[in-house]
């Protein structure tokens, strides 16, 4: 857990993330994207895609995914690990953060910290992490599992983040001294043993890379998970505006520094969002899920946005076909949401966390260590 603001302001401006993985959140949005599926598993898709929500000042892409690769009873064309999207976006950007999906189900934890610390690295401070915890017998038959129960998948994945935390933090900054008269590279006294014991695994440690340059990686974790408290940011899933301010309210209360509303969103582009939705549906039915779904003129989302400013620190947005809704965004969402204040562009260069106004955590051992001196 970082620490969080002692008031929430009404008057900052909406950090803004972007759902990109494949064509987009609808099941069918493949066969509407006007491409060829295969382009969006293509670099060159997913070079366009980010730099477009780079340059249009989104603070975060996010990447989605799962245990086993979309099936066709959902209609969709596949995807690449998310990891790796977000690795390959690393070296293409400098401003916006990346943020995959890694499931705390099916992941073992030491590799899944050694994975966000090396994207964080190689973003020169751009990495978050997007909590996953599928838990259906098929996903879980991945790596030999039974199903946990409800309760037992959120212990895991609490486990998991803070295994994940004390990782990060088993560097302390000042660990690489190089020093070449002695030939050390590191100081081992400034390396330390974790020693993490959770309901089902343990971990000694160390990393096996140096310490994050944020620190800490970003933790964007989905309200359903109820880990709140070790969470940088928690994803809120309620369709009611008043549910989405009372369930913001509620993870700040518990620690979280930021609350981030979840929205789908299907607008008007060439044919009307209606239309459009009907058209998707009439392919493959989305499913239903907790997330509000604005279908409409992109002047509706602004003011459905600026209704939420004053409940939650931002959003993620899930547009339905990135083709037809993420133009749309750009050209006229954010730029008006610009021009009420309630949008800014990340700076160059800037860390993740600066962009979310969080601070850099110093290292507990070398905390620690200070207060023991």
């Amino acid at each position: 857990m970082t620490d969080r603001p002692t008031d929430h302001p009404t008057d900052r401006h909406l950090l803004i993330a972007l759902e990109l993985d494949g064509d987009g959140a609808h099941p069918a949005a493949w066969r509407h994207s006007g491409r060829h599926p295969a382009e969006a598993l293509s670099a060159a898709g997913l070079r366009r895609a980010v730099a477009d929500a780079e340059a249009a000042g989104f603070a975060l892409a996010t990447f989605a995914d799962g245990p086993l690769p979309p099936s066709r009873a959902t209609d969709a064309a596949g995807r690449l690990e998310a990891g790796v999207r977000a690795a390959f976006a690393a070296t293409l950007t400098d401003r916006i953060g990346l943020a995959p999906t890694l499931h705390t189900t099916t992941t073992e934890p030491f590799h899944l910290a050694t994975q966000l610390a090396s994207l964080d690295h190689a973003s020169r401070g751009r990495a978050a992490w997007v909590v996953g915890a599928a838990g259906g017998a098929d996903d879980l038959a991945t790596i030999g599992a039974q199903p946990p129960a409800p309760e037992a998948a959120r212990r895991e994945a609490a486990d998991v983040v803070e295994a994940a935390r004390l990782l990060w933090d088993s560097w302390q900054d000042d660990a690489v001294i190089r020093d070449v008269a002695t030939g050390r590279y590191l100081d081992s006294g400034r390396v330390h043993h974790v020693g993490y014991t959770g309901a089902s695994f343990t971990v000694s440690g160390p990393l096996i890379t140096p310490r994050p340059p944020q620190g800490q990686v970003v933790v964007l974790a989905p309200a359903d998970l109820e880990i709140d408290a070790l969470a940088d940011v928690v994803l809120v899933n309620e369709l009611d505006p008043e549910a989405i301010a009372r369930r913001a309210e509620r993870a700040r209360g518990a620690g979280a520094p930021l609350a981030f509303a979840e929205i789908e969103v299907v607008l008007d582009a060439a044919d009307p969002g209606e239309r459009r939705l009907a058209a998707l549906d009439a392919a493959t039915a989305w499913p239903g899920s907790r997330r509000p779904r604005y279908v409409g003129p992109p002047g509706g989302l602004v003011a459905l946005l600026r209704s939420l400013a004053p409940a939650v620190d931002g959003v993620r947005l899930h547009p339905a076909v990135l083709t037809a809704d993420l133009p749309v965004l750009i050209a006229e969402v954010l730029p008006a949401l610009a021009a009420e204040g309630l949008h800014a562009t990340p700076e160059p260069g800037a860390t993740l966390r600066t962009t979310l106004g969080l601070p850099r955590p110093e290292s507990r051992f070398a905390v620690a260590a200070s207060t023991t001196a």
